[in-house]
């Protein structure tokens, strides 16, 4: 029987309980899927895609159907070399849509046979954003009931007290 197997990229810098939620909603969807910490040079990252990976592989210690990888280039292409012809991608508001759906349709033009299917997060997590993480950290905030512990862990040791490394 052919498995369903979809990608997930995205920055995760840092991870959420917010991305969590929509790898266990692709679950229910495919079988395998393939978390992919992609490389965008246009974002300043507070995490290396290293410490980034590692984050999401402790995350998802107990999902074998979900793999991890970083990776650098076109995620279309990622898609077609993995057989893998869906791309995950959140929407958390119409502002998310607008930007998701002109990247929807250039990897369309870029690889017509893969498809983007937009998934909503939980209301829990519907306003989540890893720029608003940071953005709390900097100012001091606690964020552990945002992101995974271990990422709290190292974000408090980034920002003790509110200021960048």
């Amino acid at each position: 029987m052919k498995k369903r197997k979809a990608i997930y990229p995205g920055s995760f810098d840092p991870v959420t309980f917010g991305h969590l939620d929509l790898i266990e909603r692709a679950l229910n969807l495919f079988d395998e899927l393939i978390v992919v910490v992609a490389a965008n040079p246009s974002k300043k990252t507070l995490f290396t895609p290293e410490e980034r990976v590692s984050f999401l592989r402790a995350s998802l210690k107990h999902r074998p159907q979900v793999k991890v990888e970083s990776w650098e280039g076109l995620t279309v292409h990622l898609a077609e070399k993995e057989r893998a012809f869906t791309l995950i991608r959140g929407i958390r508001a119409t502002s998310d849509f607008d930007y998701e759906f002109q990247m929807a349709l250039t990897n369309r033009k870029l690889a017509s046979k893969i498809d983007t299917m937009f998934l909503m997060p939980s209301e829990a997590h519907f306003y989540l954003s890893s720029r608003l993480i940071k953005e709390i950290a900097l100012l001091g905030g606690d964020v552990t009931r945002y992101v995974p512990a271990p990422v709290a862990a190292q974000i408090k040791k980034m920002f003790p007290t509110g200021r960048a490394r």
